[in-house]
């Protein structure tokens, strides 16, 4: 029997193993029973042939069912795609059946297959149930959205390392006791660099070496620290922003120094800029679904101490579609990859909130998350409250 073959494309750091399938705020509400259980989906009575279904049990979890039928717990997006009818990998219910593996018909076997009036009937409901909204999970944004994004952190987040220099200050020619084109920016002696803006391909040098536990292939982030977050809401003071730039690779070590390649740039990179170990994160599925209607917006009261969107990428103000944001909540909190958020406007006194739009969380940290807004009725600020999907 063949089988599908599972290809471990996600490499999720340690640091957020334990979130990538955390509990969403709030469950389905509409729970219903089938059988001898009670479920939010629809799950189905009939399976491929030669697929291997598997019973779900109290305390099952995509993460934990990936790593005990794959070996992989980051495996559970497929896991996921073969159960299309769980709407949202968060919830699963005990007595659900779950496909855990497919057998599949090779290519050279495949021909002309004379499906019969009633296998037509059934390949034609097929195509209408995928166009009735349930659609097949797919990435809520992209690498770029994560890793030319940032966090908000303490407003003195230590860092281990920073960039020292590079090969360019020591390119220029040396003019001292010389007048020349270079004293209309620096009077006399040596430019302290013919570059300033670095980018990819550029080689740098690290604070740290072979003492400090640096080995070639060690990956960081270029981060550079920007100026404080504070609530929209409480003018308090959330964190400093830390924005990252790009990625160095470390090329070679020295006792207490290194040298690296700048191997990715999301701006221009500078000497002095502060350096953050790199962890890949994959870029979180989700299966998209009508906004909220307009007409049957949360409570009010809902939207006391909500989440809140607190700061836009590049400072943007008016926001949209396809727009990245920072909220004021994180892996203390609870978020994680994946999570859907309404977003709301708080409307005036006596009149309910207006619905905005939708905000999917890419990345989360300790103190924030990275969101995408999936779609925008009106334009969205800084401020807007967020309500868990």
């Amino acid at each position: 029997m063949k089988r599908i073959r599972l290809s471990a494309v996600w490499a999720l750091g340690a640091c957020l193993a334990a979130g990538a399938l955390v509990a969403a705020e709030s469950p389905p509400r509409d729970l219903h029973q089938v059988g001898d259980h009670w479920t939010a989906w629809n799950p189905p009575t009939e399976f491929p042939e030669g697929a291997e279904v598997y019973t779900i049990v109290r305390g099952d979890t995509l993460w934990d069912l990936s790593e005990r039928f794959y070996g992989d717990p980051y495996l559970w997006p497929q896991l996921w795609e073969l159960n299309q009818y769980i709407e949202d990998a968060h919830w699963i219910y005990p007595g659900d059946p779950l496909v855990v593996t497919v057998e599949v018909t090779p290519m050279e076997d495949l021909g002309e297959v004379d499906l019969g009036e009633e296998g037509e009937e059934v390949a034609e409901a097929g195509r209408l149930r995928l166009g009735s909204g349930l659609s097949a999970p797919r990435p809520l944004g992209s690498e770029d959205d994560i890793y030319c994004s940032g966090f908000i952190g303490p407003e003195e987040e230590e860092f281990g390392y920073r960039l020292t220099g590079s090969e360019y200050q020591v390119l220029s020619p040396n003019l001292s006791g010389q007048a020349s084109a270079f004293s209309d920016w620096r009077s006399l002696g040596q430019a302290e660099t013919v570059k300033r803006d670095l980018t990819v391909g550029d080689i740098v040098y690290l604070d740290g070496g072979r003492i400090g536990g640096l080995s070639p292939g060690l990956v960081f982030y270029v981060v550079q620290a920007g100026g404080l977050v504070r609530s929209p809401a409480s003018e308090e003071v959330v964190g400093r922003f830390y924005g990252y730039q790009g990625r160095v690779r470390v090329l070679s070590v020295q006792e207490e120094t290194a040298i690296a390649e700048i191997v990715h740039a999301c701006a221009a990179i500078h000497v002095e800029d502060l350096l953050k170990p790199f962890v890949p994160e994959p870029v979180p599925l989700g299966r998209r679904s009508g906004l909220r209607p307009p007409n049957d917006p949360v409570a009010s009261e809902v939207l006391e101490g909500a989440p809140i969107i607190v700061k836009s990428k590049d400072d943007q103000i008016s926001l949209g579609e396809d727009n990245v944001v920072f909220i004021d909540r994180g892996v203390q909190d609870g978020v994680a990859p994946g999570d859907v958020y309404t977003i709301y406007r708080k409307n005036r006194e006596g009149f309910p909130p207006v619905v905005l739009g939708e905000l999917a969380v890419l990345s989360v940290h300790d103190r924030s998350a990275v969101g995408k807004i999936l779609e925008s009725r009106y334009t969205i600020y800084v401020g807007d409250l967020l309500d868990p999907k």
